[in-house]
């Protein structure tokens, strides 16, 4: 196989669809005029899926752990931007809902994950 171990992971292809919607509201952002928060946005929903793929290729098992950490932690900064959002009138209610039911669950399986490896 030719593919990096963070391809096949589960966490990652599913961070990676979620960043693609993230992407899809951050350009409604633009669309706005709201250029620093959609770019904030973007920031940090890439910030999963490429703490996911950094840290797949550490060579201890503690520092991927680590990098999981800070995916999660990006995870919760995207779930911030989302209500502002919708307090913005951006993105209405059931967006923001139905993204959170994804964002929760990634969130606990990054967790779990995380504690295979510590």
């Amino acid at each position: 196989m030719n593919d990096f171990r963070f391809e096949q992971l589960d966490i990652w292809k599913q961070a990676m669809e979620l960043s693609i919607k993230l992407f899809d509201i951050a350009d409604l952002a633009d669309g706005k005029k709201l250029y620093k928060f959609a770019e904030q946005l973007r920031a940090a929903g890439m910030s999963i899926t490429n703490n996911i793929a950094e840290g797949s290729g550490s060579f201890s098992d503690k520092d991927f752990a680590n990098f999981l950490n800070i995916s999660r932690r990006s995870l919760f900064e995207c779930a911030n931007i989302l209500h502002i959002f919708e307090r913005r009138m951006l993105i209405n209610q059931e967006t923001r809902l139905n993204l959170f039911e994804e964002m929760i669950i990634l969130s606990k399986k990054i967790t779990n994950f995380r504690k295979t490896l510590i």
